[in-house]
């Protein structure tokens, strides 16, 4: 099997780290990142680590030597930013009021969260809500899909190629990364089917959009969509669909996507998943993402920034009519009813309510997406532009006519950018993609921006 592009540049061992590091590193962070490398199993992606961090706050994050970095990466767990005040005193004061609670147990916090997200989840789809809380997103999407399962009383699943749901067996296999899927794990989860993700800049189905990246849908007809309703057909017995409602990449879905593939899920009886760990939360400017696209899931999953970007805590959120495995353990997490972590959970949501975060994720991601389209008349490399809030992305190719991805010219300019302080991440190999907290500043904005464009101007004057 070929194997595809790396989900982020930064993969261990390339030239381009290793002379960032001898650049930027002194002695005790390369002797730090010795320990690290020795002490931790090796995955990509993660051990061994980049630069070692010593300080984190806000939208900054500080490595040894006193660097510091804008973090528009955080693997979105910061919507507010680092070690939150209001978040830490609610941590601080759950630990003093009652740190554990035994699963046969209730504890205030976690049904106040429950209801909290209840809410969130009738607003969205006019249904009342059951939740059920684990320690991480991947293990939500287990419940989703064991919840799917028992609802429907079938077993097959319909993903996306490219989709990340998480590293368990049961997430990997409705995952689209082989970096988590591969033949090495061995067979993974029966019934899991995939298609082609919309995506319309590189349209699985040979399509093409126009200057300002836009598909031409009366001659598309939305042919993703439509696969999607073809493999429900074929198979008929498919308990869920499950996908990211924008995808982290990113990519933004065609106008009436979600909404064909909604009436192909009724039409079938399939329930429809929708991933919101990276996306939910206010990330793209409302506080669902699935919000932009009038469609209504059947089943929600939160994570990542659930937490206030200090404790993990995920969340699956379905239709209360969904209740139906009671005699079967869909999680049952020795931690599912954590009243700590409840507590930074609503303290988060709190925070995002109170200060208004959403509406200002998306206007600063309308400034935002503005300047990035400017960059794109200036920099040849901008294949596409991208991004609904803080949900933003830089597609960089060879040229645009071929549309061939500029995979080392994304790493350079990554290292370039770190180098003057601006940390995000690459997806794809050649997507630079920026999720900074909820509340970055305008000004943070511009700063990070004018790095941003400078990188891709020092890329531009380089010889070929």
């Amino acid at each position: 099997m070929d194997t595809p592009a790396p989900s982020e540049s930064d993969i261990n061992g390339t030239p381009q780290r290793a002379a960032w590091q001898a650049a930027h590193l002194d002695e005790p962070s390369r002797a730090l990142l010795a320990r690290d490398s020795a002490a931790f199993l090796h995955q990509s992606v993660s051990t061994p680590c980049l630069a070692p961090i010593a300080k984190a706050e806000g939208v900054w994050i500080e490595d040894l030597t006193g660097r510091r970095y804008l973090d528009f990466h955080g693997n979105n767990v910061h919507h507010l930013g680092h070690g939150h005040p209001e978040v830490l005193a609610a941590i601080k004061a759950q630990l003093d009021e009652l740190s554990f609670a035994p699963r046969r147990f209730a504890p205030l916090r976690a049904v106040e969260l429950a209801e909290a997200l209840g809410e969130h989840f009738h607003a969205l789809t006019g249904q009342a809500a059951r939740v059920l809380f684990t320690t991480g997103g991947s293990d939500a999407v287990e419940v989703a899909i064991k919840l799917a399962r028992a609802a429907t009383g079938r077993f097959k699943t319909l993903s996306f190629w490219d989709a990340f749901h998480g590293a368990g067996f049961g997430a990997a296999s409705v995952g689209g990364e082989s970096l988590f899927r591969s033949g090495t794990f061995g067979p993974l989860l029966a019934g899991s089917e995939h298609v082609a993700p919309f995506g319309c800049y590189r349209c699985a189905y040979g399509h093409t959009v126009d200057a300002d990246g836009q598909p031409d849908l009366d001659r598309c007809r939305l042919a993703c969509a439509a696969m999607v309703r073809y493999v429900l057909e074929r198979e008929g017995d498919v308990a869920a669909v499950i996908a990211e409602p924008a995808r982290a990449v990113p990519y933004i879905p065609p106008p009436g996507y979600w909404q064909a593939v909604r009436e192909a899920c009724h039409a079938h009886g399939t329930l429809l998943i929708f991933d919101e760990i990276p996306t939910g939360l206010g990330k793209t400017g409302r506080f669902f993402a699935a919000e932009h696209d009038g469609a209504t899931p059947d089943i929600v999953v939160l994570g990542k920034a659930l937490g206030g970007g200090v404790l993990p805590i995920a969340a699956c959120v379905a239709r209360s009519d969904l209740d139906v495995a009671g005699a079967y353990a869909l999680g049952h997490y020795t931690h599912e009813k954590n009243p700590v972590t409840a507590a930074a959970a609503l303290a988060t949501l709190r925070v995002i309510a109170r200060d208004g975060l959403i509406e200002h994720a998306a206007a600063l991601g309308a400034h935002a997406l503005a300047r990035l389209q400017e960059m794109k008349h200036r920099h040849a490399l901008i294949g596409d532009v991208r991004g609904r809030g803080l949900l933003l992305g830089l597609e960089l190719v060879e040229d645009r006519a071929s549309r061939r991805p500029a995979r080392a010219a994304a790493e350079r300019v990554l290292y370039r950018a770190l180098s003057q302080g601006l940390s995000f991440k690459t997806t794809m190999g050649n997507v630079l993609t920026l999720t900074p907290p909820l509340v970055t500043t305008r000004g943070q904005m511009d700063q990070a921006l004018d790095i941003l464009d400078e990188a891709l101007a020092h890329e531009s004057r380089q010889p070929a």
